[in-house]
């Protein structure tokens, strides 16, 4: 049987990386937020999304997360005048990327909560114990 300070260590860990993963994902989104197609006509950069996955550790018997998949949101593409842009089509119009930052930041923030909190949990079972160790040691 594993002991539940250690588990809860890997448990945490696993989730750590999990939202280390989404915060990667968020920060390029918020960096091509403004970035268009390079030729007349061409799509911008189209914002990614990331999904995760339940695994069941047969080692810990605990569920686990993980990165599922980093896909593309197949939301329509906003489209602005802007006939000076090299990516803009005969008529002038530039496809912008379909990225909000509204829903980028709440993202963002949400998956730093969510860091923070398995962090905490990494380093109660870190005083967990070393605690333990100290009372074994007399």
């Amino acid at each position: 049987m594993i002991d539940p300070l250690i588990a809860s260590s890997k448990l945490s860990s696993a989730g750590l990386e999990a939202q280390s993963a989404r915060l990667r994902v968020i920060s390029e989104n918020v960096a091509n937020a403004q970035s268009t197609g390079k030729t007349p006509g061409s799509d911008p950069y189209a914002r990614k999304t990331i999904t995760f996955k339940a695994e069941l550790d047969r080692a810990l018997g605990a569920s686990s997360v993980a990165v599922k998949d980093v896909g593309q949101d197949q939301a329509p593409f906003p489209v602005e005048f802007d006939p000076g842009n090299p990516a803009a089509d005969e008529n002038g119009m530039v496809k912008k990327p379909n990225v909000n930052m509204l829903i980028e930041m709440a993202d963002m923030r949400e998956a730093n909560r969510s860091y923070e909190a398995n962090l905490q949990m990494m380093k109660q079972a870190r005083t967990q114990i070393s605690a333990t160790i100290d009372l074994l040691r007399g």
